[in-house]
C-alpha cells in the first residue's frame, strides 16, 4: 500500500466515521450493532442526512482549502485566513457547532485572542472541537516529520481552544497519523511520541493511552480530548479493520461522531482507502454553510487528500 492511498484513507475515514456516528450522538452504548448486528449502513439522524458530515469534516475542510491554497510552509502566516473561515462559516448558522467554538468564533476578538481570552473566562478549552478536524492536516504536516507536525497541530488547535490539553492531544493525533502514513504502526509510536507532549499534560495521556485503558474507565465524558483519543487508540487496539474499529468507537456512545471521526482518521491511514466500505463511501457529503451553497462529495473529498499528502510541508 502507497502513501497516497494511506493519506486519502485518514481524510476519508475520518468524515465517513463522523457522518456515520452522527445519528446516535449522545444515545446510549450499543445504538450502532443494536441496529446493525452485522455489516451496518450510513443512516439519517439526529437532524443528519444519510451520508452528511457534520462540523467536525466541515471544519477539517476550511483549514484543508486554506493549507493547500496557500501552502504550509508559513503556518503563522496562514492562522488568520483560517480562523477568518471558521467565523464565516460560523455565521452561517450550521446545524451544529460546539459552544466553546462558537463562543470563540463570535466574541468579536481577533484570531490571536479569541480562545485564549475564552479559555482565561472559563478555564473550560479541553473539549474534543480542534482534535475533530486534525485528520487533513496530520497528513499536510506528516511529511514534515515529528516536530513540525507537533507544533503545527498545537498553533491550530490554539485558534478554537486555549487549553493547553487539547492542544497535546491534537499534536498527538497528528504524529500517530504521521507514524501510521509512513507505514509504521502507531500504537508502538505511543510510548516515544509521549516524550514529546507537554509534562503538564503527559501523564493524563499515558493513562488513556495505554495498552490496558479501556473507555469505560474514563473519568470525563468522551467530549473531553483526552478520553475521545483515548477511545479512538482502543478502538483501533481492539480490532483489526477499518470498519470493526469505526464500529467499536460508535457503540461507545456518546460524543459518537466525534469519536468515530477521529477513529475513522487513524484506521484510515493504518488501512488505507480500500478498507472503507463503498456503501459508506458513497452517500458521504460534506455541506460548507457560509461558502455558496458548496457541497463535497467524494471526489472532492479524494482530490483535497491527494493535494494534501503532495506537499512537503514544514513550519
Amino acid at each position: 500500500m502507497n502513501r497516497q492511498e494511506r493519506a486519502a484513507g485518514a481524510v476519508i475515514g475520518s468524515a465517513v466515521g463522523d457522518a456515520l456516528g452522527a445519528p446516535y450522538e449522545f444515545g446510549p452504548a450499543g445504538a450502532f450493532s443494536a441496529r446493525f448486528p452485522s455489516g451496518g449502513e450510513m443512516a439519517a439522524g439526529g437532524g443528519w442526512d444519510r451520508g452528511e458530515a457534520t462540523d467536525d469534516t466541515q471544519m477539517a475542510v476550511l483549514v484543508a482549502e486554506s493549507l493547500i491554497e496557500h501552502g504550509c510552509s508559513d503556518l503563522p502566516d496562514i492562522l488568520p485566513d483560517i480562523f477568518a473561515r471558521f467565523q464565516r462559516w460560523a455565521a452561517a448558522d450550521p446545524k451544529d457547532i460546539g459552544i466553546q467554538t462558537e463562543d470563540v468564533l463570535t466574541n468579536g476578538l481577533p484570531w490571536d485572542l479569541a480562545a485564549a481570552v475564552h479559555f482565561n473566562s472559563t478555564m473550560r478549552a479541553a473539549g474534543n472541537g480542534a482534535l475533530m478536524r486534525a485528520a487533513p492536516s496530520a497528513v499536510a504536516f506528516a511529511r514534515a516529520g515529528r516536530d513540525a507536525t507537533m507544533d503545527a497541530a498545537r498553533r491550530l488547535s490554539a485558534l478554537t481552544h486555549g487549553d493547553r490539553a487539547a492542544w497535546e492531544g491534537t499534536a498527538i493525533y497528528h504524529e500517530l497519523v504521521r507514524q501510521a502514513l509512513d507505514g509504521a504502526d502507531p500504537l508502538a509510536a505511543i510510548p516515544e511520541t509521549l516524550t514529546h507532549v507537554d509534562p503538564a499534560d503527559r501523564e493524563r495521556y499515558a493513562v488513556v493511552l495505554a495498552p490496558d485503558w479501556h473507555p469505560a474507565l474514563a473519568t470525563e465524558s468522551n467530549g473531553a480530548v483526552w478520553p475521545c483519543l483515548g477511545s479512538a487508540v482502543w478502538a483501533l487496539r481492539t480490532t483489526d479493520s477499518y470498519e470493526a474499529a469505526v464500529r467499536a468507537a460508535i457503540d461507545l456512545g456518546g460524543d459518537t461522531d466525534t469519536v468515530a471521526a477521529v477513529t475513522g482518521g487513524l484506521a484510515g491511514a493504518r488501512y488505507g482507502l480500500a478498507a472503507i466500505p463503498p456503501r459508506w463511501t458513497g452517500p458521504l457529503h460534506v455541506p460548507l454553510p457560509g461558502f455558496g451553497g458548496r457541497v463535497l462529495r467524494m471526489s472532492d473529498m479524494l482530490a483535497l487528500a491527494e493535494r494534501l499528502a503532495g506537499r512537503q510541508n514544514t513550519t
